[in-house]
């Protein structure tokens, strides 16, 4: 395998960050730019953001996750508490998102301190998924080894079973985690590779502080 990628190019050219045009809040930045990625479409899930953890083995990891929720105290998804990611959150709560958005030449990079949410919540959130997704959480031990596919295509089929007619409860290892945002930096495509950076820096509560990177 040999390929030579050199010849890939791209001028970006869809628009700038000025920081005397940006708000004090990097929370109200994020949601204009989410609104206006969703309204130029061309991207399938906008809320698709990848987490980076700290592994166990000292390695870091980076995965796509689903975002469900944000607001000013952070960000929220849900995935397995005993998957792979789920005991380096435990291990180490110190975890960076980022979202790439090509359609407008976006990229958002957030480092942060993540938790798991109230369990009410959780409960919440299981109950308004839809059922196949429900008894997915159930059948899947995630990250563990198995054998085959039809192993765990033989639990799924004996859970539809177990609960054909009856309420199905969110499983005691399934849930969601918030990150606490305590830097945002926000990139927009520029020409000539002079992209334009702006860093938001936590310094109080409510109270950030913005700065300019070099490209």
């Amino acid at each position: 395998m040999n390929r030579d990628l050199t010849g890939y190019r791209k001028s970006y050219e869809k628009s700038f960050l000025e920081e005397a045009n940006l708000p004090d809040s990097p929370f109200i930045l994020f949601s204009d730019w989410f609104s206006e990625v969703e309204q130029e479409g061309g991207v399938d899930e906008t809320n698709a953001m990848t987490i980076t953890t700290l592994g166990l083995d000292h390695f870091p990891k980076a995965r796509i996750v689903l975002l469900k929720h944000y607001d000013e105290n952070g960000f929220v998804f849900y995935t397995n508490y005993t998957s792979e990611k789920g005991k380096a959150m435990a291990n180490n709560n110190k975890v960076c998102l980022s979202f790439f958005w090509p359609n407008l030449e976006r990229q958002v990079i957030i480092k942060g301190i993540v938790d798991k949410i109230e369990e009410e919540k959780s409960i919440a959130y299981f109950r308004s998924r839809p059922k196949g997704s429900q008894l997915g959480a159930w059948a899947s031990y995630q990250s563990e080894l198995i054998d085959s596919r039809e192993i765990i295509e033989q639990r799924l089929k004996s859970l539809e079973e177990e609960y054909s007619e009856k309420e199905i409860p969110k499983p005691p290892f399934w849930g969601g985690y918030c990150v606490q945002p305590i830097e945002f930096e926000f990139w927009q495509g520029r020409a000539n590779r002079l992209h334009d950076r702006i860093r938001f820096t936590n310094a109080a509560e409510n109270k950030w502080i913005k700065s300019r990177l070099s490209p």
